[in-house]
């Protein structure tokens, strides 16, 4: 049993690479959920439609209890494990932030946004 919080990345399977046709499928976004479909202790994967986030595409987004929310844009099939080394860093984090140092290069560069944890949230 971990116990670390767990953390749940959140998916856009709608999403398009730039490189992508305007019709291919399936999508960038959903090969790269198929590629983080595998399960890992304390890492939940969840697909979603749309994270609003289109330009800059593939998105994940990123939570934990407690915890800071991450989004990252401009990712790829290939950075799965970018993203699970970052949830594994975001889920072993003493204070609730994903460190800098450490974090693999796609989710240096993609960062979109950090989002401080709901008032009253449970830790």
């Amino acid at each position: 049993m971990s116990l670390s919080p767990p953390v749940t990345v959140f998916v856009c399977t709608t999403c398009r690479h730039p490189d992508d046709a305007t019709d291919a499928q399936p999508r960038a976004g959903a090969r790269l959920a198929a590629m983080l479909a595998q399960p890992r202790e304390g890492v939940e994967v969840r697909e979603v439609e749309c994270l609003a986030n289109c330009k800059r595409g593939p998105s994940v987004a990123m939570a934990r209890p407690g915890g800071w929310s991450y989004v990252f844009g401009g990712l790829s099939p290939a950075d799965a494990a970018a993203v699970l080394e970052g949830a594994q860093l975001l889920s072993g984090s003493a204070d609730g932030l994903m460190p800098w140092r450490g974090r693999p290069e796609p989710l240096k560069r993609g960062l979109v946004a950090r989002i401080p944890p709901l008032p009253g949230a449970p830790a």
